[in-house]
């Protein structure tokens, strides 16, 4: 088997996702352009710019062709030369590269489903949530720039880590529109106007949805974690390498990490568990435990009707010409559309890249046996055939 090489910085939950990935399945990793010489960091970063202008970065497995795009970050090679991406897709290639070793997916069609689930929704819901945490919670304590700047060092000039620094945070902060978290108008932050959380004109603000979204998905982690060590029972999973990837971010946010002891302290030291590749040595059966419901309830009121809603303004977009989605089109002011989460109004643009997340998990869940579905349904009742519709509209504004 061979060593894995990222190309990333640990400000994404998607690196930090792959690094606990690669440590449950006892693959060594080292992460570019960090750890490594400046030679070696100037090397890696020519070879994968050349494969992105040829085009030849793959996600495993592959997507549809023409919603997807690349990341900024990470990105992930066996032999220095292939580039891969999606965090999500490195679980099913360890499996493919690594027959009869730990498994990281379930076997078990139901739980398989649930892994599946609970790894789409914290990777795209997710994100939200942590990222709103991040620059709004913690505006004035998050040294994020700092630590990326410093993890870029080796690619930049003399003294401009400074510069990145400064401007790192910038552009993220400028993105949280983007990412669903917009500010109420006047919205102070105890910062400068730079790296203040931005409103948007026309835009309703989100910050009460995902606040409490945020909130209700760590109690809900709380539930399951006092009672067994993983979300699926005695073995890490792809799905815990999802929440870690996303809630850990905030490990190094200031008040944001400090809210998350204080309000969930079992989900604090299992983050810190993970993050000291403690989790390397899991070993145990699989199971869909009752307390699972309550985070299965918060992604069918948060995560479900969000991927509906932006399947069906996909779809009408299409039917309308459309055909520049995600933050292009954002910062165009095209393929807006209006929707409501948690009883709150929302304005957002369509994710292409969303679509198909949402497509599969609609034919995983049409996959199932009728036994299997009424298994999962009695975890949660929200779980049903008319939910997992890949025409179901969702909420309406």
């Amino acid at each position: 088997m061979h060593n894995i090489s990222f190309w990333g910085f640990t400000a994404s939950p998607y690196q930090l996702k792959m690094q606990a990935l690669a440590e449950a399945a006892g693959v060594p990793w080292r992460r570019f352009p960090e750890q490594c010489s400046i030679l070696q960091a100037w090397g890696m970063t020519w070879r994968l710019r050349r494969a992105q202008r040829a085009q030849t970065v793959q996600r495993f497995p592959a997507m549809e062709r023409g919603l997807d795009e690349y990341p900024f970050v990470p990105f992930y090679t066996f032999d220095d030369r292939q580039f891969f991406y999606d965090s999500s897709g490195l679980a099913y290639q360890l499996e493919a590269l690594t027959p009869g070793g730990k498994t990281l997916l379930p076997r078990q069609p139901a739980q398989r489903f649930i892994c599946q689930l609970i790894d789409e929704a914290f990777d795209e819901f997710g994100l939200y949530m942590v990222h709103h945490t991040r620059w709004v919670t913690s505006a004035a304590t998050n040294c994020m720039g700092d630590f990326t700047s410093r993890e870029m060092r080796k690619l930049l000039p003399l003294g401009m880590h400074r510069l990145a620094a400064r401007t790192l945070p910038e552009r993220q902060v400028r993105r949280c529109p983007y990412l669903f978290s917009v500010a109420p108008a006047g919205f102070d932050a105890g910062v400068s106007a730079n790296i203040t959380p931005p409103a948007r004109p026309g835009f309703p603000p989100t910050h009460d949805i995902l606040d409490s979204a945020w909130r209700r998905y760590l109690a809900s982690m709380e539930g399951i974690l006092q009672h067994q060590p993983y979300l699926l029972g005695d073995h890490f999973t792809l799905a815990d390498a999802s929440a870690y990837g996303q809630l850990s971010m905030n490990l190094v946010d200031g008040r944001a990490a400090d809210l998350l002891q204080e309000i969930a302290p079992i989900t604090f030291r299992w983050l810190c568990m993970i993050r000291d590749r403690d989790h390397a040595a899991s070993h145990g059966a699989l199971s869909l435990s009752e307390h699972l419901g309550p985070l299965l309830e918060s992604i069918a009121e948060t995560f479900i009707p969000l991927m509906q809603q932006n399947a069906a303004a996909y779809d009408a977009a299409i039917k309308q010409g459309q055909t520049l989605f995600n933050e292009e089109a954002f910062d165009r002011g095209e393929a807006l559309y209006e929707g409501n989460l948690l009883g709150q109004p929302f304005r957002a643009v369509v994710k292409s890249f969303q679509v198909p997340v949402w497509r599969d998990l609609c034919r995983a869940w049409s996959a199932l046996e009728s036994g299997q579905r009424e298994q999962l349904q009695a975890l949660c009742p929200l779980l049903t055939d008319a939910q997992f519709c890949a025409d179901a509209p969702g909420p309406g504004p």
